[in-house]
């Protein structure tokens, strides 16, 4: 085996999900998902931090969804009929995500990752895992565990729907 095929055998690949909100493009770990649902209007949930939709009742247990859009400081939409819900698990913790849509399965190798770029702040780096370059395209790999809300506002959800 030559040591280009044998570095090809032993490179690292993930795969993740690509959403998008607006024009950008977002991925997910595909082992932090649970599954994919179409928008179904949401609960609010009272004094709960602004990028929290609301809750939705997801196979008896309440499940707080986070305007994915609002979380990460883009301009939120309202949801429509194409809008999706990603729901995510990071360390036992759950939570939907809302997205414009869900496009694509995608393979990234540890070459095709790009740190994310210094701006002075460590808010997008708390956020984004790395950029990934493909077709012309640069989506950022989401963090799913700063994402997904402090257990007390869901435990708040829980104690509002009882």
């Amino acid at each position: 085996m030559s040591h280009q095929a044998e570095y090809k055998a032993n490179e690292h690949r993930a795969e993740f999900l690509s959403v998008r909100l607006g024009a950008q493009e977002f991925a997910f770990d595909i082992r932090s998902i649970r599954e994919i649902r179409g928008w179904i209007a949401s609960t609010h949930l009272p004094y709960a931090p602004h990028f929290i939709k609301g809750m939705i009742n997801l196979r008896g247990s309440v499940l707080v969804v986070v305007d994915l859009a609002e979380r990460l400081g883009l301009s939120a939409a309202e949801p429509g009929a194409a809008s999706v819900v990603v729901v995510v698990e990071h360390q036992g913790r759950a939570a939907g995500l809302l997205v414009d849509a869900v496009c694509d399965i995608i393979t990234v190798t540890d070459e095709m990752r790009q740190r994310t770029p210094d701006t002075g702040s460590e808010m997008p780096r708390e956020f984004i895992q790395g950029l990934v370059m493909m077709d012309n395209r640069i989506i950022s790999i989401l963090a799913i565990g700063s994402l997904i809300p402090e257990e007390s506002v869901q435990q708040m959800a829980e104690m509002a729907a009882a």
